[in-house]
């Protein structure tokens, strides 16, 4: 006969209850620390992707009065910045291949550009500030932008004009000739152009911008990023013995009363019709868009630049329409001892213009006698500007160092001449810049170090066909 099972109760000892404590014991605390590890692993990689694709975007790369500039938004403009670059280098060389126009150093400095992507990210950056500025500056003055400003700004900068196109005004500008001291009259002699003064200044010392964004070291004293002075009704004189005044005013470069603005959104025409803007919108907020940018921030553009006129307009209402200016030529040594000996050869009576065309290293007027022609404050580097403001009609300075070498100057003619409309929209413009210096030093703007291993260096330019 079969044993029948056992089915009394096991009786376990305190032994080995223990043990079965410890080894329950332990396989909970394998579990819980696999999920614990699971845990901390999948929250790695969750605020990994965060802090990719939201946090750092968020991070200030510049704060203007506690107003932070994000990083992601800068990064988007950076990369604006660089398709309006990409846009122009293209047409640049459209134009070199299709119609042979010489425009390699267009070229070369737009590619420059492109190639440096800390210093065009520091240059969107201080856009940046200056923009934040503007905006805190005009809230804190009551100037708004209106939904309908706004509107229009847009439509017009797609020539879209429902109202019409609008005339452009054209305000003439009076004729002015200096009148000249017998103490000018002495050091040259003027032969006037017939017809109206009109105001050409031959103006070497202008900073050409060279490749690299500094100005061409052609020798001429002229300070860094400050644009020739032109639009003087002055005489440009040519300093042969009998010196040709020729009054006509030419601007160098392009100065608008209104203030650069910051971005251009449009790369194309826009038919006059409310679909062929609409079509023209859409398709070029989804380009900015495809470059990190929302259509709230396109707008917000917009509105800045609007709220910039308004100051503008506001700061340089009372710029004077004439500005302090001297005539002067000049004499570029390499040592001072040179130009002590330079100076000593003036003073025993020899002519200017021929020790000028001997020993002046300044090729860009040596043949002309040294003439800078008239200029203004402000054109000028510090130490050539102070030295010829210093100096009486005649006088011949002592050398003037500056980065350029030796100086050796002598003033003309001094006088306060009225601007045309080219020079006292440069002197709103200057003026309104030096407001915007003074404001950034007024208000509390911090920059940070972390968006220097962050700039965009998308997109990139394509090759142009063969």
């Amino acid at each position: 006969m079969a044993k029948q099972p056992d089915n009394k109760p096991v009786l376990h000892t305190r032994k080995h209850v223990a043990r079965l404590e410890r080894e329950r014991f332990q396989t909970r605390l394998i579990l819980f620390s696999f999920i614990g590890i699971l845990v901390v692993a999948l929250g790695l990689i969750v605020y990994g992707y965060l802090d990719q694709t939201y946090f750092q975007a968020r991070r200030p790369v510049a704060k203007v009065q506690g107003v932070g500039i994000p990083l992601g938004t800068w990064q988007a403009r950076v990369r604006m910045q660089r398709a309006q670059l990409i846009n122009q280098l293209t047409l640049y060389q459209q134009y070199s291949q299709y119609f042979g126009m010489d425009l390699s150093s267009q070229e070369q400095q737009i590619q420059s550009q492109l190639d440096d992507p800390t210093t065009l990210g520091e240059t969107v950056l201080n856009q940046m500030i200056d923009e934040e500025l503007i905006r805190q500056e005009a809230t804190k003055r009551g100037i708004t932008a209106s939904p309908q400003e706004i509107e229009d700004a847009i439509q017009a900068s797609y020539q879209y004009y429902p109202n019409g196109s609008p005339t452009p005004t054209i305000t003439p500008t009076a004729a002015s000739t200096p009148t000249f001291s017998p103490e000018t009259l002495a050091l040259v002699t003027l032969t006037p152009t017939p017809g109206p003064a009109t105001a050409t200044a031959t103006a070497s010392p202008q900073a050409t911008p060279s490749p690299s964004g500094s100005p061409a070291a052609t020798g001429s004293p002229a300070a860094t990023g400050s644009p020739a002075a032109t639009g003087s009704p002055a005489p440009a004189a040519t300093q042969t013995p009998a010196a040709t005044a020729t009054q006509a005013a030419t601007a160098t470069s392009a100065v608008t009363s209104t203030p650069a603005a910051t971005f251009t959104p449009l790369p194309t025409a826009t038919p006059y019709t409310k679909q062929g803007f609409d079509t023209a919108y859409k398709n070029g907020i989804s380009k900015l868009v495809a470059l990190g940018l929302t259509e709230p921030q396109v707008r917000e553009l917009y509105a800045t630049n609007i709220l910039r006129q308004k100051l503008f307009d506001i700061i340089t209402a009372d710029v004077p329409r004439s500005q302090d200016e001297v005539w002067a030529r000049h004499i570029l040594v390499k040592d001072e001892a040179t130009a002590k000996a330079v100076r000593q050869r003036l003073m025993n009576g020899e002519d200017f213009a021929k020790v000028a065309a001997e020993v002046s290293t300044d090729t860009s007027n040596k043949d002309k006698g040294g003439d800078l022609g008239w200029f203004g404050k402000g054109t000028m580097v510090a130490e050539f500007q102070a030295a010829a403001w210093s100096l009486k009609v005649g006088e011949i300075s002592q050398p003037v160092k500056t980065q350029f070498g030796y100086h050796i100057i002598q003033v003309l003619a001094h006088a306060n001449i009225p601007l045309d409309a080219s020079g006292y929209d440069q002197a709103k413009q200057t003026a309104f810049n030096d407001w915007l210096k003074k404001l950034r030093d007024q208000y509390k703007v911090e920059t940070y170090n972390n968006w220097q291993n962050l700039v965009p260096t998308d997109p990139v330019a394509p090759a142009i066909p063969q």
